[in-house]
């Protein structure tokens, strides 16, 4: 079971409904005009059509499988005092004195150039059910890195809610 913020999981609904509606019947129209060309052994734009029939038809199936595994967070359900799912953290690696700043998301939400970071990573993970002043050791690579959570905000509908 995947949880997804409500924003994501309409994304991904969307981008479904785009690619059922109206690229499969394109590909399909495609694949039918190409097939008329005769031989198929030897025609690359038959083979192309199909490839991205399959392609399609590949994404289709996965994104169903987001869906159907996967369940919209509550934002109000979830714990206020540590760091769980939307949750936006500020740390400081202590190795370094370097402070960032993640918000934890869904592996389907991952995003580090807009700062959003997978609970299934080893940084999230570690991170996960955190309180302000707690320190967390994260296994990545290079080694173990100590965070030091500072702070921990939490956006519903936009509006921020400082711990």
């Amino acid at each position: 079971m995947e949880y997804l913020s409500k924003q994501r999981y309409d994304e991904i609904a969307g981008e479904l409904k785009h690619l059922i509606n109206e690229v499969y019947p394109k590909v399909q129209d495609e694949l039918a005009e190409a097939s008329a060309q005769g031989d198929r052994s030897d025609n690359a734009g038959y083979r192309e059509a199909r490839r991205i029939q399959a392609k399609t038809i590949s994404r289709i199936r996965f994104l169903q499988k987001i869906l159907e595994h996967s369940r919209v967070i509550d934002p109000d359900a979830l714990p206020k005092d540590r760091v769980s799912l939307l949750s936006l953290v500020e740390f400081t690696n202590l190795s370094t004195n370097k402070r960032m700043k993640f918000e934890i998301v869904s592996p389907h939400e991952m995003d580090l150039e807009a700062g959003k970071i997978s609970l299934k990573s080893p940084i999230g993970a570690a991170l996960m059910g955190k309180k302000v002043g707690e320190i967390a050791e994260a296994k990545v690579p290079s080694g173990i890195l100590r965070l030091r959570i500072e702070s921990i905000t939490f956006t519903n509908d936009h509006v921020s809610k400082e711990v």
